[in-house]
Parts: structure tokens; sequence; C-alpha cells
């Protein structure tokens, strides 16, 4: 595999989201340094979002959201839905990887999972081609 698939720990959000997979992530003007990432490098929603903002996650008590009493919350179900309908990935689902198999197994999965079968690079998931060779992966979102 690629050491630019390369996915740390740190790129996985409190929600389920492998940042590594995200379009704001992978820009080259302004990229966003994921959700646990320099606050200061990042677009103002992903400063302020809800679910990374939320008490249990933003005082340091839980690192993913599956640790919360709450779990699966409102806006996390409401997130699931769209990633779901849109780009064929579950918040839920990953966060129950997560908690059942550990972060490491379920990077080792995002690696083969989202991994362009052109190239071997790792697409995002917010777009139907492949960042790297303009393979198409996936129809149009």
């Amino acid at each position: 595999m690629n050491s630019r698939n390369a996915i740390p720990t740190t790129l996985i959000a409190p929600c389920g989201m492998n940042c590594r997979l995200c379009r704001a992530y992978g820009r080259e003007r302004n990229p966003c340094p994921g959700c646990r990432g320099d606050d200061n490098l990042k677009p103002k929603g992903r400063v302020t979002c809800r679910i990374k903002t939320c008490e249990m996650i933003a005082s340091g008590g839980n690192r993913y959201c599956f640790s919360c009493d709450g779990f699966p919350c409102e806006r996390l179900r409401h997130l699931d839905r769209r990633y779901r309908t849109k780009y064929r990935m579950s918040m839920i689902d990953n966060l129950r990887h997560i908690e059942k198999h550990g972060v490491r197994e379920f990077i080792r999965n995002e690696k083969k999972r989202w991994a362009c079968s052109a190239c071997g690079r790792l697409v995002c998931v917010h777009k139907p081609e492949c960042p790297s060779c303009g393979h198409m992966w996936t129809e149009k979102c």
C-alpha cells in the first residue's frame, strides 16, 4: 500500500469520519487538518461542528461518540443518514467497528475499502473520481 495512503489515528474524527477521505482535507488551497487538528487552520464549519464540540467530546471525557451514554444521538443519526444516502458511508457503523475492533483495525479496513481500483491511492468520499488519477470509482454523488 502506498505511503501516501497513511491514515494517522488523529484523522479519525469523534463521529467516526475518516478525515483522510474528506474533500476539505485533500484540497490544495487551505486544506483542513482534520477534525482533531488545529482549529486555527480549519474552515469555520469544522470548528463549530456540533458533534466535535459536544460537551462529552470537548471535555475530553470521550474520544469517540460510541463512549457516550446517548450514542447514537440525533445529531449523529442525522449525519449518518446523509452519508449513507450520498456517500455510502455510515458513521455509526464506523464507530461500532472502532469500538469492537479498535481504531488501528478500522484504519486497515479503510485503506482497503477506499483504495482506487485503478491507482491504489485513497479516494475522496465526496467526489466520484479519484483525486490522484481521475478514475471514476463510483457514480456521481
